[in-house]
């Protein structure tokens, strides 16, 4: 019956000391027993039958070191086991006294109702709160234990830190994840880089990948918090490449570029060209406007080494591409790939151009041919893009129009005329094509003939749309 002698049997169940088991339910039932004889021994003093904490407070040091070890108890650990009914009620009361074993208390219960990852623990103990004459709904109690957790983490005590953690873990994912990017935002917050990083969030993988690949720039205190310490190049790249990894995984393409980077860096331990250029080219096809510029300036300086139907195609689609996202060196490689034709007035074909577009708007009235309609297309086409006759007559016309450009190639008549790329660069020319590919793709692949016929028939339908439309013209 000696608590002293109960206390210290029950710390040395926690603590392990003289080489006791570590058992937390048999120290919570020892404080039980201490507990009991010191409210016996209170009852016998007082007329009171009912004895609260806060009346304690004061008047009983010894109650106050028992609450102190009973807050030190891991009540998790108590869980089926007799002595788990008096930790639970001693814990409700610890936490809502005022005393200095209160903040323990508080977190302990706070920790064990509200962590996600207790999930099973919390349904055992729901239904064990369930049989429980008198007790209160589990849900009101999870309800005061996020109340405790606020409290926790609105104050200055040792459980702070890990309150606002659990906090963070109870926010939706997405309120969660934007609390922590404005913490870096707003005041360049390190941790909740970090932590907004390690739960998923890809714009804070990639900004901690970059810090760390630009370790010359990241200040010694940043140095220290994301474990980047001076003159440790190698290691700070590998830890960069490992969240720019993590980023790139999500489809990042600045993360692709990055690594691209970080991969031609000679104080990477791990350089690899081939790694290089294949992040690269990922992130050109993620729509990295550099990246595209890098792949098609590449392509076009191998371009004798790389296999394509026509040389340099490959090159201008990805040029074109960094173009159009405004990339400045673009605009004067485009220009040495692609031929640039856009003022149809200064082509050869303007005056037969302008008799083809009448002829075909009052097609019904002049009884033209099928045959002929496809000429007076050709002659539209040829001017816009400022063909030859040769390509004139023979281009294929349902494949000459691609994203960016028009390929001219007719090497399957004349083997000896190279291929053109010339540069879509109007409205008007996409009309043009768009409009020819609509006819020739409703005719018969034949109709037009060999190339001795398409001479005759060109000469023919010069000759009568200069006859019928340049006298209009005049007239006019």
């Amino acid at each position: 019956g000696d608590v002293s002698a109960q206390q210290n049997l029950a710390s040395a169940y926690l603590t392990g000391a003289f080489k006791t088991p570590i058992q937390p339910a048999n120290a919570l039932i020892w404080l039980e027993k201490s507990y009991l004889l010191l409210q016996n021994q209170l009852l016998s003093t007082t007329s009171s039958g009912d004895i609260e904490i806060t009346h304690l407070e004061v008047a009983s040091p010894q109650f106050l070191e028992m609450f102190k070890q009973i807050s030190a108890v891991p009540l998790v650990a108590t869980l089926n086991s007799p002595a788990f009914s008096f930790g639970w009620k001693s814990f409700w009361k610890l936490a809502q006294s005022n005393i200095s074993a209160s903040y323990a208390a508080q977190w302990q219960l706070a920790e064990l109702l509200l962590d996600p990852n207790k999930k099973d623990l919390q349904t055992e103990i729901a239904n064990w709160v369930s049989k429980q004459d008198g007790e209160r709904d589990f849900f009101v109690f999870q309800k005061t234990a996020k109340e405790f957790l606020l409290q926790l983490a609105e104050s200055e005590t040792p459980f702070t830190n890990s309150a606002k953690e659990l906090l963070i873990k109870l926010q939706p994912k997405d309120e969660a994840l934007s609390s922590l990017w404005n913490a870096w935002i707003l005041e360049k917050n390190e941790a909740a880089l970090i932590r907004a990083a390690e739960l998923g969030l890809t714009i804070a993988k990639l900004t901690l990948g970059l810090r760390l690949a630009q370790f010359n720039e990241v200040d010694s205190d940043a140095n220290d918090l994301i474990g980047v310490g001076s003159g440790k190049s190698n290691a700070s790249l590998k830890k960069a490449a490992y969240w720019l990894e993590l980023a790139a995984k999500d489809g990042d393409r600045d993360a692709w570029f990055a690594l691209g980077e970080i991969y031609r860096r000679p104080q990477f331990s791990g350089y690899n060209a081939s790694e290089s250029d294949r992040c690269f080219d990922r992130a050109a096809d993620l729509g990295h406007p550099v990246a595209q510029f890098r792949r098609g300036a590449n392509l076009w300086r191998k371009r004798e080494k790389v296999e394509e139907k026509v040389r340099g195609l490959q090159a201008s689609y990805w040029v074109w591409q960094a173009h159009q996202q405004g990339v400045p060196e673009a605009k004067e490689l485009l220009g040495k790939i692609l031929e640039n034709v856009s003022d149809p007035r200064k082509n050869d074909w303007p005056e037969l151009a302008t008799c083809a577009e009448k002829a075909l708007n009052h097609h019904a009235e002049h009884k033209l041919d099928e045959e002929w309609i496809l000429l007076c297309h050709r002659l539209i086409i040829a001017n816009q893009f400022n063909l030859s006759k040769a390509e004139l007559l023979l281009c294929e016309v349902g494949q000459l129009q691609h994203e960016h450009c028009v390929v001219v190639d007719i090497r399957h008549e004349l083997p000896k005329i190279l291929p053109r790329l010339i540069q879509i660069d109007t409205t008007q020319q996409r009309r043009s094509l768009l409009a020819a590919g609509k006819v020739f793709a409703s005719c018969e692949s034949n109709l037009e003939g060999n190339l001795r016929q398409r001479r005759y028939r060109f000469d023919r339908v010069t000759e009568w749309l200069t006859a019928t439309f340049s006298q209009d013209q005049a007239v006019a």
